[in-house]
């Protein structure tokens, strides 16, 4: 089987491999790569003995994931302040999945294989048993895995369903809210037990710890409003960031997640680095 041949087998399942790559890593960059490191394999690997090239890719990229998880806990250990994956935009066409970015947080309190068995089984549909076969682990490991991993993410999944219009109405009447200082309004659209998170990962100024709590929410957003008011946001576009309501301008990226009506959490991504991919195409 030719390059070409193989490019043409690899090119229809790339957008899924790296949906698969990204909510095991966090990273766009990293997802890439490791689906294209992937693909490097699949050119070396005798094709013509693979009876089922998805699942024997989906393998791959999630044993590249799995290695590459490794060296990149030892970088979350190190991260300055708080760490969001990084910012993947839907289209408005776009299905959005229950993988938000809360859960995706949640993920990240998880070993590898808790995240690969939980990903694979209860995202993607893959049976248990190619589980085993692909994280090399007993048929009754992998459900204790994905078991374990459905526990601790339990609270992170939507309790309620938000309708797309609505969650873009309250995107937008937070960043209104906030822009002009409209400190009565911001407090009607937050829970009492709202969270914001803010990542600039050292290279930009962000909150070092999330800030916990209307009150100080309030006023963290009041000492902004004081910056807003001498140099305002220019907003580029509002839509669902990694399954959230949200809005990206050209200073933060802002995302947040709505309960019952509320803004229970504001997520704003600050550090450049996690920005870079926005510029141009994003995954889906």
């Amino acid at each position: 089987m030719s390059s070409q041949n193989a490019a043409a087998t690899f090119d229809p399942l790339r957008p899924k491999l790296i949906r698969i790559a990204y909510r095991m890593l966090g990273s766009v960059a990293d997802a890439e790569d490791m689906v294209q490191e992937a693909f490097l394999r699949w050119l070396d690997a005798d094709r013509d003995a693979v009876r089922e090239p998805e699942a024997y890719l989906r393998r791959v990229v999630t044993r590249l994931c799995l290695d590459h998880l490794k060296s990149a806990r030892r970088q979350r250990e190190t991260y300055i302040g708080p760490w969001l994956p990084e910012p993947v935009v839907e289209a408005a066409e776009d299905e959005i999945d229950d993988v938000t970015l809360p859960l995706m947080m949640a993920l990240e309190r998880l070993s590898p294989l808790e995240r690969a068995a939980f990903l694979l089984h209860d995202v993607f549909g893959v049976s248990f048993e190619a589980i085993a076969e692909t994280i090399g682990r007993e048929l009754a490991t992998c459900r204790q895995l994905a078991s374990r991993a459905r526990t601790h993410v339990r609270a992170a999944r939507p309790r309620f369903h938000m309708p797309k219009e609505r969650g873009l109405e309250i995107a937008a009447a937070f960043f209104a809210a906030t822009r002009r200082g409209d400190m009565q309004e911001l407090q009607s659209l937050l829970a009492a037990d709202v969270t914001v998170y803010s990542d600039g990962g050292g290279k930009r100024p962000a909150a070092g710890r999330p800030i916990i709590g209307v009150d100080d929410v309030m006023q963290f957003h009041a000492s902004l409003a004081r910056l807003f008011a001498q140099k305002m946001s220019r907003i580029v576009r509002y839509g669902f960031i990694n399954g959230l309501p949200g809005f990206v301008t050209i200073e933060p990226d802002d995302t947040l997640q709505i309960d019952d009506g509320k803004i229970v959490a504001i997520y704003v991504m600050r550090n450049p680095d996690k920005l870079q991919h926005l510029g141009g195409d994003v995954i889906h």
